[in-house]
């Protein structure tokens, strides 16, 4: 009776450590969790917001470029009197009612390129802010996948957790039974019901843990996770550091985003430069003139050609080009250090993926080893030759070596997903996701010529300002 009690709580033990979640049909896997994620993030729509109020900027500074017209209306009353020699100094009345208009065309001919170089510049920027779309959409990613993974392994530490309050129940009870005919001490059984309050601990924390990563999966792909589809197949990855480093210098966002602030801050640099030079522009003016008192009016219509430049203006000039040369020697040493930080995080990636893949290795060795030592320790116990404390440690080391090996298959999924940020290649478009991807040329394509809001292009404008807005 003895015997066949120990090989059912042997059986139990085994079955438990090597226990799998059952996956409902319609589960959620990864590729949900990413696809809600890049729907569903905030900071990603933000963000577009940002690219779109660039866009305008570039709309901005190339107005500068084209014929400005204006209109102006006054409308004017004068009152008094007024004595002169001519009236014998009789007084008489000079009030009367006046009214103006006028159109005013302007169009700058030559400015020694200054604003054209602004738009140069503001293109730049525009170029810049996608990237930093992109590395924002990577860290949304980047952050579903590691909710996902963290939800997994929480869901199977509170199974294990609930595993082994169960066969410590059953030790529990075991021991109360020896004790009750002598075979073991008391001692034995207060060390079995302290391994059940341990127990119990483990569980009610790991139930905690599992509710802060079901809410941080809620909170980044905007619903609850249920139940999960397991683990999908791990990603191939570059694990050659020189190659992946290769890799991520020429795609990551921050290092595209660096480049694009550099080359923005030369222009403006060069512009503030030409600002220095004269300009050329043309006026043409229409105006008519009406006084109602005495029906006099008068129509006129003017062009002018002009030329000025600054001569002295307290400083500002050689100031604004002093402050753009800091900014464009700023904008250079910021690429620098992006490019050693894209590089360091590389290493880093690697590093931590091929040391999770390691410690799994180890862990699952780990595993058998401990399976055999509990095994002989617990038959040992039987015979005398073991007391219940070394059960409970070996059960415990047990234990431990499964936590191990779900930590560390966790840590290598998270840590091979870091790599592809690493390199800027964990993006909806990279992972075939099956989502609306975001062109951010369309709304730039649409507002770069700056149509007036009655053109065509203008209301194209419109319905796709108000069915962001409806998003």
């Amino acid at each position: 009776m003895k015997a066949e009690r120990i090989r059912r709580y042997v059986a139990g033990v085994l079955t438990g450590l090597s226990l799998t979640i059952t996956v409902p049909a319609q589960a959620n896997s990864l590729a949900d969790a990413l696809v809600g994620a890049y729907g569903h993030s905030g900071l990603i729509d933000q963000n577009r917001a940002l690219l779109r109020a660039a866009d305008e900027d570039v709309a901005i500074a190339a107005s500068q470029l084209r014929l400005i017209v204006n209109w102006a209306a006054n409308l004017t009353r004068q009152l008094g009197d007024s004595r002169t020699s001519q009236t014998n100094g009789a007084s008489r009345s000079i009030a009367q009612t006046s009214v103006s208009a006028s159109i005013t065309a302007s169009l700058q001919l030559f400015d020694g390129g200054a604003d054209r170089t602004r738009v140069d510049a503001q293109e730049e920027v525009v170029l810049a802010t996608r990237a930093a779309l992109i590395n924002v959409e990577q860290q949304v990613l980047l952050r579903a996948a590691a909710a996902y993974f963290n939800v997994l392994r929480q869901q199977e530490f509170v199974a294990l957790s609930q595993h082994n309050l169960r066969l410590l129940q059953q030790e529990e009870r075991a021991a109360q039974d020896r004790f009750e005919v002598g075979e073991v001490t008391r001692t034995d059984v207060a060390l079995a019901q302290a391994a059940v309050a341990n127990a119990r601990a483990n569980l009610a924390r790991s139930q905690a843990n599992l509710i802060q990563a079901q809410a941080e999966y809620t909170s980044v792909v905007g619903r609850q996770p249920g139940r999960l589809a397991g683990l999908p197949r791990l990603p191939r990855v570059q694990t050659n550091v020189p190659r992946a480093q290769s890799v991520a210098v020429r795609n990551h966002p921050d290092i595209i985003q660096a480049q694009r602030q550099v080359a923005a801050q030369d222009l403006l640099l060069r512009a503030s430069g030409l600002d220095m030079l004269p300009t050329v522009s043309v006026t043409g003016r229409l105006s008519v003139s009406d006084q109602f008192d005495n029906l006099n009016s008068t129509d006129s219509a003017s062009v002018e050609l002009g030329v000025q430049g600054p001569i002295y203006q307290g400083g500002r000039l050689y100031a604004t080009e002093r402050k753009a040369l800091a900014n464009a020697q700023a904008a250079r040493g910021n690429l620098h250090n992006v490019r050693h930080t894209v590089q360091q995080d590389v290493v880093n990636a690697i590093a931590d993926l091929q040391a999770a893949s390691a410690s799994l290795t180890a862990s699952e060795r780990q595993i058998r080893a401990a399976r055999v030592a509990f095994e002989g320790i617990r038959e040992e116990a039987t015979l005398g030759a073991r007391t219940t404390l070394d059960v409970l440690d070996a059960e415990q080391d047990l234990l431990d070596a499964e936590t191990n090996r779900i930590s560390a298959q966790a840590d290598q999924y998270i840590a091979a997903y870091q790599v592809l940020e690493s390199m800027g290649l964990l993006t909806a478009a990279q992972l075939k996701l099956p989502v609306q991807l975001y062109d951010p040329r369309e709304y730039y394509n649409l507002m770069k010529t700056a149509p007036t809001k009655l053109s065509k292009q203008g209301r194209q404008l419109d319905k796709v300002l108000e069915a962001l807005t409806r998003e």
